[in-house]
Formats: C-alpha cells, structure tokens, sequence
C-alpha cells in the first residue's frame, strides 16, 4: 500500500532536512540565505513549513550547502539508510571543512 503524499507532507519533509543539513554545518539562516541569494525570512519560512521550494531553489540550497539535492527528501524512520543519511551529512561537512582549510593554508 502507498503512503498517501501530500504537497504538505513534502514541505514538512523538506523544511525538516533542510535544518538538519544547516544546522550540522553551523550555518545560520542568514548566513544560507546570502549564500543561497534569497532572503532570511524565505529560508525562516521553508523551516517552519510555511512555504515551498521550487527546483530552482533546492538547486541553490545544495549549492549554498554542498550537498546534494537528494538530501533535501531523506524521510524519517528509515532505520538502515537513517545511518547512512548521516554518515553522508558527516563526509560533507568534512569535505568542505577540508576545503575551506586547504584554502586558507595552501
């Protein structure tokens, strides 16, 4: 049986990863919107479920982010790849702290 999608329950998705992913970068919201090219009260309304995102603006995001925009729709409750979920959170973050000091000292 098919879980019932509703346009709600995509936003819900997307704003729960979208804090998920910001918060395990220390970004603020500020920080994201400037980056991303849209405003803090967008980015503050994504996150609490009051809008949607278009693909362009998923596009920005993982871009904003370095992640993929995949990560933006990782569900809930999925025991084996909720892991693997982190684990690729974790490599990205490390990716681009690497990055980030590679350029700074190199």
């Amino acid at each position: 049986m098919k879980e019932n999608v509703s346009e709600n329950s995509v936003r819900i998705l997307v704003s729960k990863n979208l804090k998920r992913l910001r918060s395990i970068q220390n970004v603020s919201q500020l920080s994201l919107a400037q980056s991303a090219g849209l405003t803090h009260n967008f980015i503050n309304d994504i996150e609490n479920g009051k809008k949607g995102v278009s693909a362009k603006t998923i596009a920005k995001l993982s871009c904003a982010l370095d992640v993929q925009p995949h990560q933006f729709f990782m569900p809930d409750g999925m025991p084996d790849s909720k892991m693997k979920v982190y684990v690729e959170d974790f490599n990205d973050s490390l990716q681009k702290i690497l990055r980030e000091l590679t350029s700074r000292y190199v």
